[in-house]
């Protein structure tokens, strides 16, 4: 059993919770999610790791009601405990594999969409404390949605926050915000954008113009997140990958996101996944329990 140490509601249907999981905290790295249940026949919730302590054996993790599962995991208190926490699952960010000294040459621009905040942040913490200043995007639909800011403040060089309704700070899309500093003359050798799929497919194409590289987080429904179900499919530069174990984090600029953003929405019902199972033919591993290709 997990315990839960802190659990505290962030923003509207927006959770945090410190949850003791020494294994998982003594190995984890920026770019890194867990799997939780919240008891033995639960659904397996795929999460990022938002904040880790090593000493205290703890990692923290941000999620949004979306569904039973998610709503049941809101109602758990501080002294609950989760059945299971499984990780660290998927691959590290490419930095942290990167030797330093060509890491801190890089000039580096996050942007965080909504709860891509949770994700975001590990990784600019990881450059702070490596004597790195990044420059930071926060995005929301409105202030009250806007997440980590105090914390998010700490680490970055620059932040720039903004709202689509212009109800905190700029009013805009993230996007207007990229091409302002652009335009304002500042310059980045690597963008890491986390956020809504359709965020991240619009940064990418601005991006793309601009010439920077950008890697994405590609979190779309994921089931056992070992790549045996096959539901975090996903094309990267004409090649089937996945998400779970090959990623989470891509090259944007070569990611398929007609595909992927499709794929999202048919995975959602019983004929879009039969359509799936269909056309992906021999490929589509049928293993999720979702989709009826384990019949």
């Amino acid at each position: 059993m997990y315990r839960i140490l802190k659990a505290e509601k962030v923003a509207d249907k927006i959770f945090l919770m410190v949850v003791e999981a020494p294994r998982v905290a003594e190995y984890c790295q920026p770019g890194q999610f867990l799997i939780v249940r919240n008891d033995e026949k639960g659904e397996r919730i795929p999460l990022t790791i938002c904040d880790y302590d090593r000493e205290r054996k703890t990692v923290t993790i941000v999620f949004q009601i979306v569904g039973a599962s998610t709503l049941m995991m809101s109602m758990l208190k501080a002294g609950d405990c989760f059945h299971d926490v499984v990780g660290p699952l998927g691959l590290a960010s490419e930095f942290i594999t990167d030797p330093i000294e060509e890491v801190r040459k890089r000039r580096y621009l996050f942007v965080a969409g909504g709860v891509g905040a949770a994700p975001v942040y590990p990784q600019v913490k990881w450059m702070h404390e490596n004597g790195i200043d990044c420059d930071v995007i926060v995005g929301a639909k409105t202030k009250d949605l806007i997440l980590l800011e105090e914390e998010m403040s700490r680490v970055a060089g620059n932040l720039y926050i903004t709202t689509d309704d212009g109800s905190y700070k700029r009013k805009g899309m993230v996007t207007q915000v990229i091409q302002d500093l652009y335009d304002e003359g500042k310059r980045y050798d690597v963008c890491v954008a986390i956020g809504p799929m359709i965020m991240m497919k619009f940064v990418c194409l601005l991006t793309e113009k601009l010439g920077l590289p950008t890697i994405v987080s590609m979190n779309p429904i994921m089931v056992d997140g070992t790549g045996m179900c096959g539901a975090c499919r996903v094309s990267v530069g004409g090649k089937t990958k996945f998400a779970c174990v090959d990623g989470p984090e891509f090259d944007g600029h070569q990611i398929d996101w007609t595909q992927a953003m499709e794929r999202q929405q048919l995975y959602r019902t019983e004929e879009g996944r039969a359509m799936l199972a269909a056309q992906e033919g021999a490929t589509h591993h049928g293993g999720c329990g979702q989709c009826g290709g384990d019949r």
